[in-house]
């Protein structure tokens, strides 16, 4: 078996292969889907990262209905961002955590959309990052009290490509953008975990004929059927 060059150069040459593979994360392009949670409407940004540059992909929102019962509500926002995962493709989803106010009703609401937009990428076994409200506007526009306005305005200095028609879709792409921003910090904890506990998803695309063509592509749905397999 061939030594590591950790085996080799011992302290120095573990520095070196954690190097080389935040090198590799950071300069590969990696497509970030950023997820704003909402019942009523729930924003969505695609962006491309490579290194420091960021390409602007696609955004929209996914809606619920109003009128019907909170379950159904809930449904629609699965189903809805099921098939931007399917049809977007991204290799991470970054997702806003739920900011408490005054409101405890209308708290538990947001909650249950945002758990809708962090369970729908788990099970397509993709790697889920959360970020503070606060932290998402000083990274977009260099203060946490930013008002929407100035998050706007600097997503599209951004992205001068990006389109977007309503605040919940920008607020998404200022979500892909924060994790552009901190992709590197969580690269390097990955790093530091042992072997054993590092995402394999190896096999993978041997998976998921059940669910290909019901709203999902074969790659989300060989990612599900993985996902799923662990549980049993």
């Amino acid at each position: 078996m061939k030594p590591s060059v950790h085996d080799t150069y011992g302290s120095l040459g573990l520095l070196v292969e954690l190097f080389v593979d935040l090198w590799s994360i950071m300069t590969s392009p990696v497509r970030i889907l950023g997820i704003d949670p909402g019942l009523r409407r729930t924003g969505w940004g695609l962006i491309t990262a490579q290194g420091t540059k960021l390409t602007y992909g696609a955004c929209g929102i996914v809606t619920s209905d109003g009128d019907l019962p909170l379950a159904l509500r809930l449904r629609e926002l699965f189903e809805g961002i099921g098939r931007v995962v399917a049809t977007q493709q991204p290799d991470e989803v970054a997702v806003e955590e739920t900011f408490v106010n005054k409101d405890a009703q209308a708290t538990l609401k947001l909650g249950h959309a945002r758990a809708m937009a962090l369970v729908v990428p788990a099970l397509a076994g993709l790697p889920v990052f959360e970020y503070a409200a606060n932290l998402i506007k000083k990274t977009v526009a260099g203060s946490g009290h930013a008002e929407k306005v100035q998050i706007q305005a600097m997503v599209r200095f951004l992205l001068p490509k990006a389109e977007f028609r309503v605040a919940d879709a920008a607020d998404a792409l200022a979500i892909a953008i924060t994790h552009a921003s901190h992709r590197d910090s969580h690269a390097l904890r990955k790093a530091h975990l042992p072997a054993g506990k590092r995402p394999n998803l190896t096999g993978q695309a041997a998976a998921g004929q059940g669910l290909e063509g019901k709203g999902f592509s074969a790659a989300a749905a060989a990612r599900i059927e993985a996902a799923l397999a662990k549980q049993n």
